[in-house]
């Protein structure tokens, strides 16, 4: 899990810091990290439903956390890189709230 939460920490100190919801979108590779990380999610719900009827260590279930939170980050760092020219940047919901703070 170190490895983890070394790559993440990596990852994650070059990008901005978020002030909105990310869609799961933008180029094709930041978008299949996306649907990984939906995987990844999905998993750590069955262990905890798992857990719920049988005795479970809890390592399982913090390593798929932590695995769906470095998808999330890959996913801003390939949507940067760009790869297929089709992107670059994250793609944002847009909010009402967003709207009116930006005078848009």
């Amino acid at each position: 899990m170190l490895r983890l939460d070394e790559a993440l920490a990596q990852h994650n100190a070059n990008l901005p810091r978020l002030k909105e919801f990310i869609l799961p979108a933008g180029t094709r590779s930041a978008a299949i990290a996306h649907v990984c990380r939906t995987v990844a999610r999905r998993a750590e719900r069955a262990v905890v439903a798992l857990a719920a009827h049988e005795p479970v260590n809890v390592a399982p279930r913090q390593y798929l956390n932590r695995l769906s939170d470095l998808l999330f980050v890959l996913a801003r760092v390939l949507n940067r890189a760009n790869l297929d020219g089709l992107g670059g940047d994250d793609v944002y919901w847009q909010s009402e709230r967003l709207k009116r703070d930006t005078g848009e």
